[in-house]
């Protein structure tokens, strides 16, 4: 594989992470499942949570998601290998929640990525979800008031 291909594989796999966390902070979830190959899975094994295939993954980051009255994933960068129209790789997560039922923890993980080149671009055959710290001591801070139309979209009126 040539140099370029290799710089290029990087960058729209690391877009592609970039793009799976926007899709869930701005609960998306059409778009987030459509980042995953059709036959593409997400795993969270500490909760025996397992979805497979587009539907499932859509039906279950947004129950996941309906959950959390603030829920904030920021995602750092891992490792990427690629081997030709496969890749692996980690990507290192940060995540913030608040919601009535379940408290405010927060945490950091890491997710174990597989990845397939597909004519509509790289998309993630697997993510594996793996909390390394958890901390369930509450909160002190609060949500604030709904963003009014310009702030959220970054648009005037």
């Amino acid at each position: 594989m040539s140099y370029p291909r290799q710089i290029t594989d990087r960058v729209e796999i690391e877009a592609l992470r970039g793009e799976f966390v926007d899709a869930v902070m701005m609960h998306d979830y059409d778009r987030l499942a459509s980042l995953f190959t059709e036959d593409g899975a997400v795993r969270i094994p500490h909760v025996g949570a397992e979805a497979v295939g587009r539907d499932q993954i859509r039906a279950g980051v947004e129950r996941m998601q309906a959950q959390w009255d603030c829920f904030v994933q920021m995602t750092h960068p891992g490792t990427i290998e690629i081997d030709g129209d496969s890749a692996s790789g980690r990507a290192y997560i940060s995540e913030v929640m608040f919601g009535p039922q379940h408290g405010s923890p927060r945490n950091h993980s890491v997710y174990h990525d597989s990845y397939r080149r597909t004519p509509d671009g790289w998309r993630f055959e697997e993510r594996r979800y793996e909390i390394r710290y958890l901390d369930t001591t509450p909160l002190t801070g609060s949500t604030p008031e709904p963003a009014t139309p310009e702030l959220s979209t970054g648009r005037t009126a």
